[in-house]
């Protein structure tokens, strides 16, 4: 069974970045669809952006277009959201997911405060 783990988040300044890393581990037979989500203390949780298997197809919500880019190294079995120009409201539990699988990671939180 593969199993998720993020990794990067942590407290940063308004305008700062961050690097999430989601790593699969476990037995892996297939490269796999894959999305980060992220869900604000007390809301929904929401698709941030996804990315094919083999790093195409890559889309974005609108609120982090231009700020945020996905990627993937299917060598090292993981995905990035590479963070930029974060903002208060970009604070969240972010969640790796496998579209094709259907499970999760265990997510990581991002603060964004000054």
């Amino acid at each position: 069974q593969v199993r998720l783990v993020e990794s990067g988040g942590g407290l940063v300044q308004p305008g700062g970045s961050l690097r999430l890393s989601c790593q699969a581990s476990g037995t892996i037979s297939a490269i796999f669809n894959m999305a980060w989500y992220r869900q604000p203390s007390g809301k929904q949780r929401e698709l941030v952006a996804s990315i094919g298997r083999g790093g195409d197809s890559a889309s974005y919500a609108d609120s982090v277009k231009g700020r945020f880019t996905i990627s993937r190294d299917n060598a090292k079995n993981t995905v990035y959201l590479q963070m930029n120009s974060l903002r208060p409201e970009d604070t969240a539990v972010y969640y790796c997911k496998n579209r094709d699988l259907g499970y999760w990671g265990q997510g990581t939180q991002v603060t964004v405060s000054s």
